[in-house]
Parts: C-alpha cells; sequence; structure tokens
C-alpha cells in the first residue's frame, strides 16, 4: 500500500504521490529516489518494520496535467502467503489554482503488486481529490473495486487532513492524520496519524517522523504489531 504520497508528503511512504509543481504552461519531468528505515502506507508498515528502497518519476504535461509512476520494496504480500516483493504505482491527474491560494488536485491512482497471487489479488484501483489551502490539505480517495486484498470491500474510503508548515532554514513541519475504512470489514478501519519534520540540506531532503495507527488487527510475523507508533527517517533526492 503505497506512501502519497502526499498524505504525509514528506517521502517517508507514502507515496508516494508527488509534489508537483506549481507553474502553469511548459512540461517538465523529474525523478526522485530514497532510502526510509521502513515503509510506512497510511499508518502500516509495508515492510515489516525493515528499511526499504523506492523512487519514481513524474511528468508535467503543463496546464495542470501530470502522470507518474513509483515503486517501493515491500514485505507484507510475502508475509501474507503471496508472492512479489514489489509495489508499483501508477497514477495521473490535473491540478489547478481554482481561486486565490486555493487549488484542487483530482486524479486515479492504481496500486500494482506483481505477481502477488493473492485471492482477491492485493491490485487496487482509486480515485482521488483534494484541496490545498495555504499550507493545508484535505483529501479523499476511494477505491472502485476490493482495497488491497480485502474481499468485497469495493467503494472503501480514506479521509485525510495534513499540513507542511515553513519554519523557516530549511525545515518544514508536517503533521497529518488520517482514518481508512474498509467496507464489510470494519475490525479493519483505523485512524493514523504522523507528526514530522524535514531539512532540506545540499540537494537531499532529510526526513523523520513519528508514524503510528490506533487498531492492532494488523500484523506480521511473529505477531509484530504493524500500526505500532514508531520512529521512521528517510533520506530522498530528487533531480
Amino acid at each position: 500500500m503505497k506512501s502519497i504520497l502526499a498524505a504525509v508528503a514528506i517521502g517517508l511512504t507514502v507515496g508516494a504521490m508527488p509534489v508537483m509543481a506549481e507553474e502553469e504552461h511548459g512540461a517538465a519531468l523529474s525523478y526522485n529516489l530514497s532510502v526510509a528505515s521502513e515503509y510506512r502506507y497510511r499508518g502500516i508498515s509495508q515492510t515489516n518494520s525493515k528499511p526499504a528502497l523506492q523512487g519514481g518519476a513524474d511528468y508535467e504535461f503543463g496546464h495542470g496535467f501530470y502522470v507518474g509512476a513509483w515503486a517501493s520494496t515491500i514485505s507484507w504480500i510475502k508475509d501474507a502467503g503471496g508472492g512479489g516483493k514489489v509495489e508499483v504505482d501508477l497514477f495521473g491527474g490535473y491540478k489547478k489554482e481554482i481561486a486565490k491560494d486555493l487549488v484542487l488536485d483530482v486524479g486515479l491512482l492504481s496500486y500494482v503488486y506483481p505477481s502477488n497471487g493473492l485471492k482477491p489479488s492485493a491490485d487496487t484501483f482509486e480515485f482521488y481529490g483534494a484541496l490545498t489551502y495555504g499550507p493545508l490539505t484535505a483529501k479523499y480517495s476511494q477505491s472502485t473495486g476490493n482495497v488491497f486484498g480485502f474481499e468485497n470491500s469495493k467503494s472503501s474510503g480514506y479521509t485525510e487532513l495534513s499540513a507542511t508548515f515553513d519554519l523557516g532554514d530549511g525545515y518544514s513541519l508536517v503533521p497529518h492524520i488520517g482514518h481508512q475504512s474498509v467496507k464489510n470489514s470494519s475490525k479493519f478501519d483505523y485512524t493514523d496519524y504522523s507528526i514530522g519534520i524535514t531539512k532540506e540540506l545540499h540537494g537531499f531532503s532529510l526526513s523523520g517522523a513519528i508514524i503510528g495507527a490506533d487498531n492492532n488487527a494488523y500484523v506480521g510475523p511473529g505477531n509484530k504489531n504493524l500500526a505500532r507508533s514508531a520512529l521512521v527517517v528517510s533520506v530522498k533526492k530528487t533531480f
């Protein structure tokens, strides 16, 4: 399950979703590569609390349209009895300032787990919509079919609120809270949270955050609680 990006917005997970440039015209291509102490997505560890290697590419067509791809090493598919050690996210959307300081971002996101072998498949497709005003972003994502291998979970949703506060001297404070609902499997519903600090240094983004969730139903090998609060650190380079 992806680290959107975007939810924690500091490259710890997630996400995984790109931070797209605000320019109105002209095409732009960028790449990113990161190493994290673990991959957390929506508060849940995707790597059984072990390190992850992540990278992606984002392309802006201009006029607000964008596409991209992002990938991360994972372990939860294998731990659940399936195959495959990689998550690949493919996304596309439209982002535009619709009023002074108010930015709309809508799009589609496909989470692909090659050769995952789970039944139902872990592959997931979501649409999303977000509004950003100043440092605050509110976002909603909804699955169009089963979500991350849960049976009969079509139309499961994730609601989140995040922010990025500029502290000066290259530092940012990034709080986040979200709620995942799993349709027809409410015992797996949960609220996740994080509070992080990023530092831009010599072209690298250094990040650290406390991340966790309030549901102990997500367990890994040895009955490890994959939602427990933990410090996650990462180093990211965009070029």
